[in-house]
């Protein structure tokens, strides 16, 4: 080999090293707070500025320690959050996971209002009853296939879920039965793509996804092999879908590979606002429909 091929090599060495470094041990742990206001058309007054804040694919386990995810929790409740919704994968299907921890880490997360949830298609596989136990012993609301609903005086909110979608346990026709025909209505969906169903409902202002964690490894070939069903076509941030709108959060835990790579684990704030709010929110912060 000569000495321009081996200077060649080493240098491609080298970087793969730095790249594999930096999924490795830099990326999952520089963890982003986003924040957005949103305009919900059909928010009460009376929720003006109300803050949810957002948590997703937490995959306790071998890479989600009971350090990390106390981390995480003291994150979540610096935001002084008004609810808490974690939309789902709790767990990871074949790997152990300190089942006390991740309850005593659950109990940790603070919101007047309260910590709601939907199961993921991991949950499922790990054993889904075992899962809403652990909930049911964090003290966490369980919205699969079910309506919550916030009340401020005779203003009303309604946080709505739908089972796995993955687990064939969606089951929309049940949520749209128990949700009352007035007030905003925001959903919990593992599955992203299952927006395209939830807007056709027309009753939702907002969708909240996991599940895609953003790509994880965002590389030309390996982002399409790392991204799973129902989460290929909604794969991050804020969509418009029909009328709706859908936020997918990056989540916070990782899955097959212990590596991120231009797909930083992700806290959202919500701060929501109603149609009508005048010049008091940020321009350039304002989302609308």
């Amino acid at each position: 080999m000569t000495r321009s091929k081996l200077a060649g090599v080493t240098a491609l060495v080298g970087a793969a090293g730095g790249l594999l470094y930096y999924g490795r041990k830099v990326e999952p742990d520089a963890l982003d707070v986003n924040r957005l206001w949103l305009r919900l058309p059909r928010l009460d007054p009376a929720f003006e500025g109300y803050r949810l804040v957002q948590i997703s694919d937490i995959h306790t386990g071998p890479y989600m320690g009971p350090d990390r995810l106390n981390h995480i929790v003291d994150l979540v409740n610096a935001q002084q959050p008004d609810m808490i919704a974690i939309t789902g994968d709790f767990v990871t299907d074949h790997e152990p996971y300190d089942a006390a921890a991740l309850v005593a880490a659950l109990r940790r997360l603070s919101a007047p209002d309260g910590v709601v949830a939907v199961l993921g298609n991991h949950d499922h596989r790990a054993g889904a009853e075992k899962i809403r136990a652990l909930l049911a012993e964090s003290g966490v609301i369980d919205l699969s296939n079910r309506v919550h609903s916030v009340k401020r005086g005779d203003a009303v909110l309604h946080l709505c879920g739908v089972d796995d979608v993955l687990a064939r346990c969606d089951r929309l026709d049940e949520v749209i039965r128990a949700l009352p025909a007035n007030g905003g209505a925001i959903l919990l969906a593992h599955e992203p793509d299952f927006a395209d169903l939830a807007a056709t409902t027309g009753r939702f202002d907002l969708q909240l996804s996991g599940h895609s964690h953003g790509g994880q490894i965002n590389l030309p070939v390996l982002v399409r092999v790392v991204l799973p069903p129902y989460g290929r076509k909604y794969t991050r941030g804020l969509h418009w879908v029909e009328g709706m709108m859908l936020y997918v959060n990056r989540g916070v835990g990782m899955l097959t590979l212990p590596l991120r790579f231009r797909a930083r684990p992700e806290i959202t704030v919500f701060l929501l606002a109603h149609e009508t709010t005048g010049e008091s929110l940020p321009p350039d912060a304002v989302v609308r429909l």
